[in-house]
This record gives structure tokens, C-alpha cells and sequence, in this order.
């Protein structure tokens, strides 16, 4: 699954974009503070107004004797500082204001009228008048078909709100500031191990230095570093492996390329002052190294294979490729008698890579056995042995015979490369099998193969991928 980034948010390092991130949440937040601050503190002061407000309409309307003679009689608290206004308002018309007072306030409306005829008991609105707004509150006079209408300027109101504006906004600017830096300061030291484990990986990359990373910690970036390691030693083990192939094979090779080459040379020197059987005996000779050769060449190439097997769902017969295998030795050792005894045994497998282990099996037991010797080869529930007559295997060999170009002192005079028994091994080891060496009854060793499967076949499956 792919993730996409915002246009604004692609190429920015990831320090710039958790910065850039943060800022914006922290300033959200900050931002819905500060408007939800300022709309609670703006509604509580209107409803404290507003309560204020119709607290001097009741009382001035209390203390009104006589309505038809203006407001006469009404306390001067009622007027606070002088930006109250109050007007006597009846159902037929206006009657007097506070105080002979000119200044220009709002006129009484259809709301006013309501309250002066008794069809509402009060009223409260807000309206402008001279470039000024009120807040106007109209309340019954008792007794009298009237309303006393009380006006007050919002100036001193909105004068506060426009400094707790100011402020919040202050606040809000302030706290996306330290939130970015917040943010700036959380993404450079949170990402210090990431920068740290970049640069040892492009240093890595720069100079093949395989050297694990050192792990800090037990986060997740130790994790991750410990995960790196694990790759390294992985592709550590997989050089030195390609470099021990390499330098074994040079070393396998040199062997009968010069063999070759001299026998060519002295082909090619003595000419036809060779005789017959001498002529006869080097080309023997050079057709055997070439046999050894591209038998050398045919096991480097099996075990440079390090894919890993494709998922093979059929069957395999492995007594039906036991004897193909025991066919194909018994022609190049016809002289030594062999003894098969199989089980059926089904596996899941490879069957030319199966065919190409049990033969290198059989071929070194046909290598060690005595002229006119017996090979003794049994295969019980998914067990293979195969028993030769000859010397055995010494104990110090038996835990390396199976190592690639590894090669016993007996036979590093005798024909071989040291690499039949390891292709055998990583053969079965790709089927999930195990293979082992030991001393046989018999005398001479025994090699054992364990491969799991069944004695019936497993219901035939379509492979993977094919349709």
C-alpha cells in the first residue's frame, strides 16, 4: 500500500514535516481555544449586561409615581455614568426621556409597543443609533398603559471584547510560534537515531564495511538497527561464502586445466614422433580431465544456486527414482553387485535435483567399494541408506564430509572434486530432509538421507501460478 503526502508536504525532510505538522494541530487547538475563550467570555458578559440591564429597568420603573410627569423620582444609580438613557413610551406615543437628554438613541419599536399595550411582559433587543449601539430593555409600567424603556451603549462592552480579541489573537500567534519550535525541537531529537543509523548505512554502502551498527536503547530504532544487523551478518556469511566458493573452485580447477595443458603441449610438441599407444594414452588422459572438468563445472553451477526451490506440489516417487539412480551407476561400476531393498515413499520435491543427490550417494559408494564388492542400499519410511565394503570414513572426517571441496587425506588421490556429497546435503536440506554419515555394519560407511513424506501419494495440487 502506497501513502500519499499533501502537494505543500512532498520533498520536505521528515524533521520539516513533523515540524510542519505539529505547528498546524498545536495551532488548531490554540486556535479553538482561544475563539471558543472568546465567544464564552463575550456570551457571559452580555448575559451579566443584559441581567444589569433589566435589574435598572425594574427598579426605575418601581420608582415612577407618576408616569405622565417624566422620570422624575427615578434613582441616579439607575443612570450609572451618564451612558444610560431611559424613555417613558405608551401605547399612543412617547411621553419623556432622562434628563432632557439629546443624545440620539434608538426610537422604541414594535417590540416596545408590545410591552407598552401589555401583549408582552418584557423586551430586550439590541439596535444603533448616531454611529453608537444599545442595548434596549423595555418593562411594564404597573397600572398604566406604558413601558418604560431603558437604553444603554455596548461602547464600553465592545471596548473590552476588542482588547480580549487582541489578546487572544496575541495568545494564538504566540502558541503557534512555541508550538513550532516545540516541533522542531520533539522532530530534531526524536530523529537524532534515525539520522545517526542513515549515515552508518550510507557509510556502509559507501565503503562495504559489513561491521555491525551499534544499538542504543530498546525503542523502536534499536529495533531497527538490531534488524539491520541481522542483514549484515546475513550478507556478511553470504560473501564469505561466495568468496570460499570462488577460491575453492580456483583452486579445484587449477588442478586439471594444468593437466590439460600440459598433456596439449606435449601433444602438440612431439607431433608424429609419438607412438600410437603413447598417443592413445594422452588423449585418454585429456578426455578424462575433461570429464572431470565439466563434472567440476556442473557441481559449481548446482551449488552457486541460491534461489530457493519454487513451491513444487507433485508427487515424487522415490523408489522409482532410486532405481533410475542405482541404472545409471551400475553402468559405470558394472563389476560391483547391488542390493536394493525400498518402501514405497512419496515426497513433494524436485525429482531431478532428488535423482541428482541419490546418484552422488550411490557414486561414492561405487568410489570406495572393492572390486566385485556389494553396494547395499535400502530405503525405509523415507530413510535412504546406502552401505559400501570399502575402508570407511575416519571419525575426524565424518563431521566435514558433506562441506564443499572437502576431501579426506585417503582420497585426494582419486578422482573427485569434493563437492558430490555437499550438493547431496543442500539438495535434501531444500526438502526439508537431513543427511548424516556414519560407520557401516558392513565395514566400509554409511551415508543416510531422511526426506519427509508419506508412503501413498499426496493428493495431486495445481501448482502455484498456473491457471
Amino acid at each position: 500500500m502506497t501513502i500519499s503526502h499533501p502537494t505543500w508536504l512532498r520533498g520536505r525532510s521528515l524533521a520539516g514535516r513533523v515540524t510542519i505538522l505539529t505547528t498546524l494541530a498545536v495551532g488548531m487547538v490554540v486556535a479553538l481555544i482561544a475563539i471558543g475563550g472568546y465567544v464564552t467570555v463575550r456570551a457571559q458578559l452580555q448575559r451579566s449586561f443584559d441581567d444589569s440591564l433589566t435589574q435598572r429597568a425594574h427598579t426605575a420603573a418601581q420608582a415612577l409615581t407618576d408616569p405622565m410627569a417624566g422620570i422624575r423620582g427615578v434613582p441616579n444609580w439607575v443612570f450609572g455614568a451618564g451612558d444610560v438613557h431611559l424613555t417613558i413610551y405608551t401605547a399612543d406615543g412617547e411621553v419623556g426621556t432622562s434628563q432632557n437628554d439629546t443624545t440620539v438613541i434608538p426610537k422604541p419599536g414594535a417590540a416596545e409597543l408590545a410591552v407598552a399595550r401589555g401583549s408582552a411582559a418584557e423586551s430586550l433587543r439590541t439596535a444603533s443609533a448616531g454611529g453608537r449601539t444599545y442595548r434596549l430593555v423595555a418593562v411594564p409600567l404597573p397600572g398604566n398603559r406604558a413601558a418604560l424603556v431603558v437604553a444603554q451603549s455596548l461602547s464600553a462592552q465592545e471596548h473590552v471584547l476588542r482588547k480580549l480579541g487582541l489578546l487572544m489573537f496575541s495568545l494564538g500567534i504566540l502558541g503557534v510560534i512555541a508550538a513550532g519550535l516545540a516541533g522542531w525541537g520533539v522532530a530534531n531529537g526524536g530523529l537524532r537515531p534515525v539520522r545517526r543509523l542513515t549515515s552508518d548505512v550510507e557509510r556502509i554502502a559507501r565503503t562495504e564495511d559489513l561491521t555491525p551498527i551499534p544499538v542504543e536503547g530498546h525503542d523502536e530504532i534499536a529495533r531497527l538497527a538490531v534488524s539491520f544487523n541481522d542483514m549484515l551478518i546475513a550478507l556478511a556469511a553470504s560473501r564469505d561464502r561466495q568468496k570460499q566458493l570462488v577460491a575453492d573452485a580456483g583452486h579445484e580447477l587449477r588442478t586439471p586445466l594444468t593437466s590439460m595443458r600440459t598433456n596439449i603441449d606435449l601433444l602438440t610438441q612431439a607431433g608424429a614422433s609419438l607412438e600410437p599407444a603413447q598417443r592413445e594414452e594422452l588423449l585418454d588422459d585429456v578426455r578424462a580431465q575433461m570429464e572431470e572438468l565439466t563434472t567440476l563445472i556442473g557441481d559449481l553451477v548446482e551449488l552457486a544456486r541460491d534461489e530457493p526451490l519454487p513451491p513444487v506440489v507433485e508427487p515424487v516417487e522415490l523408489p522409482e527414482i532410486l532405481d533410475h539412480a542405482v541404472t545409471r551407476v551400475r553402468r559405470r561400476a558394472p563389476s560391483l553387485t547391488w542390493q536394493v531393498d525400498a518402501d514405497p515413499w512419496w515426497v513433494v520435491g524436485e525429482a531431478p535435483g532428488l535423482e541428482r543427490a541419490i546418484t552422488n550417494l550411490l557414486d561414492n559408494a561405487a568410489k570406495w567399494s572393492p572390486e566385485s564388492g556389494t553396494v547395499h542400499v535400502t530405503l525405509h519410511g523415507g530413510v535412504l541408506t546406502v552401505d559400501d565394503e570399502g575402508p570407511g570414513i575416519p571419525d575426524d572426517d565424518l563431521p566435514h564430509v558433506f562441506d564443499r571441496f572437502y576431501r579426506a587425506t585417503e582420497s585426494r588421490s582419486m578422482p573427485g572434486s569434493g563437492l558430490g556429497l555437499s550438493i547431496v546435503r543442500q539438495v535434501v536440506e531444500r526438502h526439508a530432509g537431513t543427511v548424516s554419515a556414519s560407520r557401516s555394519p558392513y565395514g566400509g560407511a554409511r551415508l543416510t538421507m531422511r526426506l519427509p513424506g508419506s508412503p501413498a501419494p499426496a493428493p495431486r495440487t495445481q501448482p502455484v501460478g498456473v491457471s
